[in-house]
């Protein structure tokens, strides 16, 4: 009994090293083009050699913040390789106040330049491959993530969580990257109707398109950090489905 118990142990160590091994990711900061800038960003890779899919991870309007580098983690710990460009140049927001300055203070253009300029320094590393490239965005960064999907037709897919869309016509008709979004029932600035007129023009235009609504949620259901805005139940189900789309597009499963 004890030799059983012993090797299943043993076994059991195996198993979570295993697991570790799998889990394990390199981080580091890197700088990259966008036009005449050197812009900064964080990189989150897996160990091996891949090539490995990979994604754009894009900031909320507080900045390049320490949750934004953990999903990039936590997506590198899924086979990818995430890289979350600092569109504010250093500058993260402590305050509404200050991060509403801060978005408003970005350049649309300067901000898709970077996004372009962070899917071209993903491409170019060893480990990538190029053909197997999405975006993910929150909130300013989910409006961006769908900009991306319009400046990089090539992308194999793009999240948007509860980000700004678009009513121009001929601009979804061009829309060729597959769409997941999350949005909110209860969002004031995305409101569900718009939400559903959005996609309902991408189908109508031929664009591939899977939104859904959570009734009972805000905005920044899945990211705010206060108790009475996120939902914990909604923000899994939206991950999940996050999860199951980048798979799908960028590995086929």
């Amino acid at each position: 009994m004890r030799r059983s118990l012993g090797f299943a142990t043993a076994l059991g160590f195996i198993v979570v090293a295993a697991a570790t091994a799998r889990a394990e990711v390199k981080t580091m900061d890197i700088t990259f083009k966008s036009g005449d800038d050197e812009v900064k960003g964080f990189l989150a890779e897996p160990d091996g050699k891949g090539p490995f899919p990979a994604i754009v991870v894009i900031q909320e309007w507080w900045g390049l913040t320490d949750w934004i580098k953990e999903n990039a983690k936590r997506l590198a710990e899924q086979g990818y390789v995430a890289l979350a460009p600092d569109l504010y140049r250093g500058k993260v927001a402590t305050d509404p106040t200050m991060a509403r300055r801060l978005m408003g203070g970005l350049p649309a253009d300067r901000a898709v330049r970077d996004l372009k300029g962070a899917v071209e320094a993903l491409a170019a590393r060893d480990n990538v491959d190029k053909s197997r490239l999405a975006s993910i965005g929150w909130c300013m960064g989910g409006g961006y993530s769908l900009d991306a999907a319009i400046a990089e037709p090539t992308l194999a897919g793009t999240v948007i969580y509860y980000g700004h869309l678009m009513t121009d016509p001929k601009t979804i008709a061009s829309l060729k990257v597959p769409l997941l979004g999350n949005f909110g029932g209860q969002d004031q600035g995305i409101p569900p109707a718009d939400v559903k007129a959005f996609e309902e023009a991408v189908k109508k235009a031929g664009g591939r398109v899977d939104f859904k609504i959570y009734p009972d949620a805000g905005h920044a259901f899945a990211s705010s950090k206060d108790p009475s805005v996120f939902r914990p139940a909604d923000a899994k189900d939206a991950d999940a489905r996050t999860d199951a789309f980048l798979s799908k597009v960028l590995k086929g499963k």
